[in-house]
Protein backbone atom coordinates (compact mmCIF):
# COMPACT_ATOMS: atom_id res chain seq x y z
CA UNK A 1 0.00 0.00 0.00
CA UNK A 2 1.02 3.18 -0.75
CA UNK A 3 1.32 6.40 1.06
CA UNK A 4 -0.18 9.36 0.09
CA UNK A 5 1.29 11.60 3.01
CA UNK A 6 -1.62 13.46 4.54
CA UNK A 7 -3.58 11.97 7.31
CA UNK A 8 -7.29 11.57 6.55
CA UNK A 9 -9.11 12.30 9.56
CA UNK A 10 -13.22 11.26 9.99
CA UNK A 11 -14.11 14.77 10.56
CA UNK A 12 -17.77 13.88 11.19
CA UNK A 13 -16.99 10.51 13.80
CA UNK A 14 -17.31 11.72 17.38
CA UNK A 15 -19.63 13.32 20.40
CA UNK A 16 -18.16 16.40 19.48
CA UNK A 17 -17.21 16.42 15.69
CA UNK A 18 -17.11 18.47 13.67
CA UNK A 19 -16.17 20.95 15.80
CA UNK A 20 -13.70 19.92 17.53
CA UNK A 21 -12.32 17.79 15.33
CA UNK A 22 -11.80 20.54 12.96
CA UNK A 23 -9.98 22.61 15.66
CA UNK A 24 -7.64 19.65 16.94
CA UNK A 25 -6.61 19.07 12.98
CA UNK A 26 -5.89 22.85 12.57
CA UNK A 27 -3.76 22.39 15.50
CA UNK A 28 -1.84 19.72 14.56
CA UNK A 29 -1.58 21.41 10.68
CA UNK A 30 -0.17 24.00 12.54
CA UNK A 31 2.49 21.76 13.87
CA UNK A 32 3.63 20.74 10.67
CA UNK A 33 1.20 17.45 10.04
CA UNK A 34 -0.50 17.86 6.76
CA UNK A 35 -4.12 16.62 7.00
CA UNK A 36 -6.89 16.40 5.10
CA UNK A 37 -10.95 16.69 6.07
CA UNK A 38 -13.32 13.89 5.13
CA UNK A 39 -17.36 14.85 6.11
CA UNK A 40 -19.58 17.22 4.99
CA UNK A 41 -18.20 20.26 2.84
CA UNK A 42 -20.52 23.04 3.71
CA UNK A 43 -20.11 22.03 7.66
CA UNK A 44 -16.31 21.84 7.42
CA UNK A 45 -15.63 24.79 5.60
CA UNK A 46 -16.48 27.73 7.62
CA UNK A 47 -15.08 26.13 10.59
CA UNK A 48 -11.36 26.30 9.50
CA UNK A 49 -9.52 29.58 10.01
CA UNK A 50 -8.57 31.88 7.51
CA UNK A 51 -5.15 31.67 6.34
CA UNK A 52 -4.91 27.83 7.18
CA UNK A 53 -4.93 25.20 4.24
CA UNK A 54 -6.89 21.88 5.71
CA UNK A 55 -7.99 20.17 2.01
CA UNK A 56 -11.49 18.41 2.08
CA UNK A 57 -12.61 15.42 0.48
CA UNK A 58 -16.50 15.75 0.78
CA UNK A 59 -18.67 12.65 2.00
CA UNK A 60 -22.21 12.56 2.15
CA UNK A 61 -23.07 10.75 5.31
CA UNK A 62 -22.74 9.38 8.87
CA UNK A 63 -21.90 6.80 10.59
CA UNK A 64 -23.92 7.20 13.76
CA UNK A 65 -21.95 6.16 17.17
CA UNK A 66 -24.81 3.87 18.29
CA UNK A 67 -25.36 2.41 14.68
CA UNK A 68 -24.56 -1.49 14.33
CA UNK A 69 -20.91 -1.78 12.70
CA UNK A 70 -21.52 -4.27 9.71
CA UNK A 71 -24.95 -3.03 9.06
CA UNK A 72 -23.51 1.36 8.82
CA UNK A 73 -20.33 -0.08 7.25
CA UNK A 74 -22.38 -1.70 4.21
CA UNK A 75 -25.27 0.83 4.48
CA UNK A 76 -23.10 3.89 4.29
CA UNK A 77 -20.41 3.58 1.37
CA UNK A 78 -20.40 7.66 0.93
CA UNK A 79 -19.59 8.09 4.96
CA UNK A 80 -16.77 9.83 6.49
CA UNK A 81 -15.70 6.65 8.25
CA UNK A 82 -15.63 4.84 4.71
CA UNK A 83 -14.28 7.75 2.47
CA UNK A 84 -11.28 7.87 5.00
CA UNK A 85 -10.66 4.35 5.01
CA UNK A 86 -11.02 4.14 0.70
CA UNK A 87 -8.21 7.33 0.96
CA UNK A 88 -6.01 5.05 3.08
CA UNK A 89 -6.67 1.74 0.80
CA UNK A 90 -6.23 3.69 -2.48
CA UNK A 91 -2.49 5.21 -1.06
CA UNK A 92 -4.41 8.93 -0.92
CA UNK A 93 -3.53 8.97 2.49
CA UNK A 94 -1.01 7.60 4.87
CA UNK A 95 -3.03 7.08 7.63
CA UNK A 96 -6.53 7.50 8.71
CA UNK A 97 -7.87 9.39 12.22
CA UNK A 98 -11.29 8.55 13.76
CA UNK A 99 -13.47 9.22 16.55
CA UNK A 100 -16.93 8.04 15.32
CA UNK A 101 -18.15 4.36 15.97
CA UNK A 102 -15.47 2.14 16.93
CA UNK A 103 -17.16 -1.12 15.99
CA UNK A 104 -17.74 0.68 12.74
CA UNK A 105 -14.25 1.54 12.07
CA UNK A 106 -12.76 -1.72 13.03
CA UNK A 107 -14.94 -3.83 10.27
CA UNK A 108 -14.74 -0.76 7.59
CA UNK A 109 -10.65 -1.14 7.97
CA UNK A 110 -11.25 -4.72 7.63
CA UNK A 111 -12.82 -5.04 4.69
CA UNK A 112 -11.23 -1.72 3.12
CA UNK A 113 -8.12 -1.80 4.01
CA UNK A 114 -7.16 -5.47 5.10
CA UNK A 115 -5.03 -7.56 7.80
CA UNK A 116 -2.00 -8.97 7.93
CA UNK A 117 -1.79 -12.32 7.04
CA UNK A 118 -1.66 -13.65 10.67
CA UNK A 119 -4.20 -11.64 11.88
CA UNK A 120 -7.94 -12.25 11.91
CA UNK A 121 -9.26 -10.00 14.32
CA UNK A 122 -6.87 -6.73 14.94
CA UNK A 123 -7.14 -5.10 18.31
CA UNK A 124 -6.67 -1.42 19.45
CA UNK A 125 -3.58 -1.22 21.56
CA UNK A 126 -2.61 2.11 23.36
CA UNK A 127 0.48 3.00 25.51
CA UNK A 128 0.03 3.78 28.95
CA UNK A 129 2.72 5.75 31.70
CA UNK A 130 3.95 2.73 34.61
CA UNK A 131 5.35 4.25 37.51
CA UNK A 132 8.64 3.23 37.16
CA UNK A 133 8.69 5.32 34.28
CA UNK A 134 8.45 3.04 31.81
CA UNK A 135 5.66 2.43 29.08
CA UNK A 136 2.95 -0.37 29.34
CA UNK A 137 1.29 -1.35 25.90
CA UNK A 138 -1.89 -2.27 26.64
CA UNK A 139 -4.24 -4.49 24.30
CA UNK A 140 -7.15 -5.03 23.05
CA UNK A 141 -8.94 -1.48 24.37
CA UNK A 142 -12.40 -2.08 22.63
CA UNK A 143 -12.28 -3.40 18.91
CA UNK A 144 -12.70 -7.02 20.34
CA UNK A 145 -15.05 -7.87 23.49
CA UNK A 146 -15.52 -11.61 22.54
CA UNK A 147 -12.46 -13.55 21.80
CA UNK A 148 -11.09 -16.31 21.65
CA UNK A 149 -7.75 -17.75 22.58
CA UNK A 150 -6.09 -17.65 19.51
CA UNK A 151 -7.20 -14.06 19.07
CA UNK A 152 -5.85 -13.06 22.33
CA UNK A 153 -2.35 -15.09 21.93
CA UNK A 154 -2.39 -12.94 18.55
CA UNK A 155 -2.68 -10.31 20.21
CA UNK A 156 0.12 -11.17 22.34
CA UNK A 157 2.07 -10.80 19.26
CA UNK A 158 1.36 -7.31 18.03
CA UNK A 159 1.72 -6.44 21.54
CA UNK A 160 5.43 -7.66 21.01
CA UNK A 161 6.35 -6.42 17.62
CA UNK A 162 4.57 -2.76 18.13
CA UNK A 163 6.78 -2.84 21.94
CA UNK A 164 9.89 -3.51 19.45
CA UNK A 165 9.13 -0.55 17.36
CA UNK A 166 8.60 1.29 20.58
CA UNK A 167 12.26 0.39 20.78
CA UNK A 168 11.48 -1.75 24.37
CA UNK A 169 13.85 -4.38 23.87
CA UNK A 170 12.75 -7.79 24.17
CA UNK A 171 9.63 -6.98 25.64
CA UNK A 172 8.04 -8.65 28.40
CA UNK A 173 4.14 -10.51 27.47
CA UNK A 174 1.35 -10.68 30.40
CA UNK A 175 -1.28 -12.20 30.09
CA UNK A 176 -4.04 -10.23 32.18
CA UNK A 177 -5.72 -11.98 35.30
CA UNK A 178 -6.49 -11.57 38.42
CA UNK A 179 -3.64 -13.08 40.12
CA UNK A 180 -0.07 -14.14 39.15
CA UNK A 181 -0.36 -17.88 40.26
CA UNK A 182 -0.78 -20.35 37.45
CA UNK A 183 -3.75 -21.98 38.77
CA UNK A 184 -5.73 -17.95 38.94
CA UNK A 185 -7.35 -16.61 35.91
CA UNK A 186 -10.87 -17.93 33.93
CA UNK A 187 -10.43 -20.54 31.57
CA UNK A 188 -10.30 -17.52 28.40
CA UNK A 189 -7.10 -16.65 30.49
CA UNK A 190 -5.54 -20.52 30.80
CA UNK A 191 -6.32 -21.22 27.46
CA UNK A 192 -4.73 -17.96 25.84
CA UNK A 193 -1.73 -18.26 28.11
CA UNK A 194 -0.96 -22.02 27.01
CA UNK A 195 -0.66 -20.53 23.74
CA UNK A 196 1.85 -17.45 24.48
CA UNK A 197 3.65 -20.04 26.29
CA UNK A 198 4.24 -21.44 22.89
CA UNK A 199 5.29 -18.52 20.88
CA UNK A 200 8.67 -16.88 20.34
CA UNK A 201 7.59 -14.15 22.82
CA UNK A 202 9.15 -13.15 25.92
CA UNK A 203 5.88 -14.50 28.18
CA UNK A 204 6.09 -13.75 32.15
CA UNK A 205 3.01 -15.55 32.42
CA UNK A 206 -0.17 -14.22 34.25
CA UNK A 207 -0.05 -10.45 35.45
CA UNK A 208 -2.05 -8.44 37.77
CA UNK A 209 -3.68 -4.79 36.67
CA UNK A 210 -1.67 -3.16 39.89
CA UNK A 211 1.66 -4.93 39.01
CA UNK A 212 1.25 -4.07 35.38
CA UNK A 213 1.21 -0.63 36.46
CA UNK A 214 4.35 -1.22 38.67
CA UNK A 215 5.87 -2.77 35.75
CA UNK A 216 5.77 -6.55 35.58
CA UNK A 217 5.64 -6.48 31.85
CA UNK A 218 5.56 -3.91 28.62
CA UNK A 219 2.87 -5.93 27.36
CA UNK A 220 -0.55 -6.62 28.41
CA UNK A 221 -2.59 -8.36 26.53
CA UNK A 222 -6.77 -9.10 27.50
CA UNK A 223 -9.97 -8.72 25.47
CA UNK A 224 -11.44 -5.37 24.07
CA UNK A 225 -13.98 -5.72 27.29
CA UNK A 226 -11.78 -5.51 29.95
CA UNK A 227 -9.19 -3.68 28.23
CA UNK A 228 -11.40 -0.91 27.60
CA UNK A 229 -12.68 -0.82 31.29
CA UNK A 230 -8.74 -0.60 32.37
CA UNK A 231 -8.63 2.40 30.31
CA UNK A 232 -11.73 3.99 31.76
CA UNK A 233 -10.94 3.08 34.98
CA UNK A 234 -7.33 4.64 34.56
CA UNK A 235 -8.65 7.75 32.67
CA UNK A 236 -11.57 8.36 35.86
CA UNK A 237 -8.74 7.90 38.73
CA UNK A 238 -6.65 10.43 36.84
CA UNK A 239 -9.73 13.35 36.68
CA UNK A 240 -10.29 12.29 40.75
CA UNK A 241 -6.39 12.25 41.40
CA UNK A 242 -6.34 16.33 40.05
CA UNK A 243 -9.29 17.40 40.94
CA UNK A 244 -8.42 16.30 44.85
CA UNK A 245 -4.87 18.01 44.33
CA UNK A 246 -6.67 21.24 43.38
CA UNK A 247 -8.75 21.34 46.10
CA UNK A 248 -5.86 20.54 48.41
CA UNK A 249 -3.32 23.49 47.17
CA UNK A 250 -6.74 26.11 47.34
CA UNK A 251 -7.17 24.40 51.15
CA UNK A 252 -4.82 26.84 52.56
CA UNK A 253 -2.28 29.91 51.77
CA UNK A 254 0.69 27.71 52.19
CA UNK A 255 -0.48 25.19 50.25
CA UNK A 256 -0.64 27.58 47.47
CA UNK A 257 2.54 29.33 47.83
CA UNK A 258 4.01 25.43 47.69
CA UNK A 259 2.49 24.07 44.77
CA UNK A 260 3.14 27.65 42.71
CA UNK A 261 6.86 26.69 44.19
CA UNK A 262 6.62 23.31 42.16
CA UNK A 263 4.48 24.52 39.35
CA UNK A 264 6.54 22.86 36.39
CA UNK A 265 6.35 19.58 38.53
CA UNK A 266 2.33 19.52 38.73
CA UNK A 267 2.35 20.69 35.25
CA UNK A 268 4.39 17.78 34.36
CA UNK A 269 2.44 15.23 36.51
CA UNK A 270 -0.84 16.57 34.50
CA UNK A 271 0.57 15.85 31.09
CA UNK A 272 1.85 12.57 32.52
CA UNK A 273 -1.85 11.49 33.25
CA UNK A 274 -3.94 13.04 30.96
CA UNK A 275 -6.15 10.94 28.91
CA UNK A 276 -6.36 13.27 26.58
CA UNK A 277 -2.20 14.26 25.92
CA UNK A 278 -2.59 10.11 24.47
CA UNK A 279 -5.36 10.68 21.81
CA UNK A 280 -6.01 7.19 21.32
CA UNK A 281 -4.92 4.03 20.02
CA UNK A 282 -2.85 2.23 17.02
CA UNK A 283 -5.72 -0.47 15.35
CA UNK A 284 -2.95 -2.81 15.10
CA UNK A 285 -2.86 -5.59 12.31
CA UNK A 286 -4.13 -3.98 9.24
CA UNK A 287 -2.11 -3.23 6.19
CA UNK A 288 -3.13 0.49 7.05
CA UNK A 289 -2.15 2.85 9.89
CA UNK A 290 -5.51 3.37 11.78
CA UNK A 291 -6.01 5.47 14.94
CA UNK A 292 -8.95 5.08 16.42
CA UNK A 293 -9.58 8.14 18.93
CA UNK A 294 -11.77 8.80 22.16
CA UNK A 295 -15.39 9.30 21.04
CA UNK A 296 -15.33 12.09 23.58
CA UNK A 297 -12.05 13.61 22.00
CA UNK A 298 -11.35 17.14 22.79
CA UNK A 299 -9.55 19.52 20.36
CA UNK A 300 -5.82 18.08 22.30
CA UNK A 301 -7.18 14.54 21.98
CA UNK A 302 -7.81 14.80 18.59
CA UNK A 303 -4.57 16.55 17.67
CA UNK A 304 -2.70 13.88 19.58
CA UNK A 305 -4.42 10.89 17.52
CA UNK A 306 -3.39 12.55 14.34
CA UNK A 307 0.34 13.06 15.95
CA UNK A 308 0.74 9.43 16.35
CA UNK A 309 -1.56 8.36 13.37
CA UNK A 310 1.36 10.80 11.34
CA UNK A 311 4.48 9.05 13.44
CA UNK A 312 3.39 5.79 12.98
CA UNK A 313 2.96 6.07 9.46
CA UNK A 314 6.53 8.07 9.53
CA UNK A 315 8.08 5.52 11.13
CA UNK A 316 6.55 2.37 9.31
CA UNK A 317 4.91 0.40 11.28
CA UNK A 318 2.77 -1.48 9.20
CA UNK A 319 6.35 -2.67 7.35
CA UNK A 320 7.58 -3.70 11.14
CA UNK A 321 4.86 -5.21 12.11
CA UNK A 322 4.46 -7.38 9.66
CA UNK A 323 8.51 -8.62 9.34
CA UNK A 324 8.43 -8.75 13.27
CA UNK A 325 5.41 -11.11 13.39
CA UNK A 326 7.01 -13.50 10.60
CA UNK A 327 9.87 -13.74 13.34
CA UNK A 328 7.86 -14.46 16.14
CA UNK A 329 5.91 -17.10 14.72
CA UNK A 330 1.60 -17.61 14.97
CA UNK A 331 -0.10 -19.52 17.32
CA UNK A 332 -1.96 -22.69 16.73
CA UNK A 333 -5.81 -22.40 16.53
CA UNK A 334 -7.25 -24.55 19.05
CA UNK A 335 -10.18 -26.76 17.85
Amino acid sequence: MTSGGRIAVDAMGGDHAPEAVVRGAVLAVRQGIPVTLVGDTARLAPLIPDGVQVPIVHASDVVGMEESAVGAVRRRPDSSLRVALQLLADGKASAVVSCGNTGALLVGAVLTVGVLEVVERPPIATVLPRSDGGQLVLLDVGANVDCRAEQLACFALLGAAWAEVLGIESPRVGVLSNGHEHGKGNALARETLALVQELSVRGVGFVEPSSAFAGACDVLVCDGFVGNAIVKAVEGAADVVTHLLGQQIQSSLSARAGALLMKGAFEGFQRAIRWDSYGGGLLLGTKGVVVAAHGRSNEAAVAAAIDMAHRAARDGLVANLQSRLGALGAPRRTP
